[in-house]
């Protein structure tokens, strides 16, 4: 029994509270969403790389920022939503592989003849800072860390997870003990009697009582009526006025 139990509560702790994942997941999603889409808007608040130009396209702004974006936003709403271990460790790890490709994806970029996205627009040494740090490195080592903490979490299993999963385990052996104890049940109560007829409901006794005043006499036996015919003493009778 030991060994059945076993690999079944190993699967039982693979399941995990959506809440495990939920704050890093909304973090995530939020992040790729700005490293996806701060390219295309931010000459709106004067917060350019490469172009001033909004929803300015090339394949260069694909490769090196729409791409890890959606995949750290991907990796994210799995955190958010997965209910199992494995299915959320892929998405931390999505996500840290987004976060990466931000970090060295523009050192990487000549190598891979990927293009290129240009350089910060700002003109002061602040702004160029914060246009590299917001765009790219700083952005790629923010979402790292929240993934790789969101990974820690999915990686351990609490006492609090080994009590649901065996509470669980107790709720499907009492659910299995029930629908086993109904199923033998319908079993007795379908089951053949004497010569293939089902089993016919138990025998009613006639016990009316005797008239007042009058002893039951005590060599008469109470009359049996069953399903399947007349009594013995009805018979008897019948023949009796049959004769007469």
């Amino acid at each position: 029994m030991a060994v059945h139990e076993q690999p079944l509560q190993h699967t039982r702790t693979l399941r995990v509270p959506r809440s495990r994942g939920a704050v890093s997941g909304i973090l995530l999603i939020l992040l790729g969403i700005w490293g996806a889409l701060i390219a295309l808007v931010g000459p709106y608040f004067n917060y350019s790389y490469g172009t001033d130009q909004t929803w300015h396209w090339s394949a260069a702004r694909f490769w090196l920022e729409v791409l890890p974006g959606g995949v750290t936003a991907l990796g994210g709403l799995m955190l958010l939503l997965s209910a199992n271990r494995i299915i959320g460790s892929l998405g931390g790890w999505l996500a840290t592989a987004g976060g990466a490709w931000f970090v060295v994806g523009l050192s990487l970029a000549p190598l891979l003849r990927i293009g290129e996205v240009g350089a910060p627009l700002s003109t002061t040494n602040g702004g160029r800072a914060a246009a590299e740090l917001g765009y790219f490195y700083a952005l790629g080592a923010v979402i790292m860390f929240i993934a790789a903490f969101a990974l820690g979490r999915l990686a351990v299993v609490g006492v609090r997870d080994l009590r649901a999963a065996q509470q669980r385990d107790q709720a499907d052996r009492d659910r299995a003990e029930l629908e086993r104890a109904e199923l033998e049940r319908a079993r007795l109560r379908e089951r053949p009697v004497g010569n293939g007829h089902h089993q016919r409901p138990e025998t009613d006794v006639d016990e009316s009582p005797t008239a007042p005043g009058r002893p039951a006499d005590a060599g008469t036996a109470p009359t049996t009526r069953t399903a399947a015919g007349p009594t013995d003493n009805e018979i008897s009778r019948d023949r009796q006025q049959s004769d007469r």
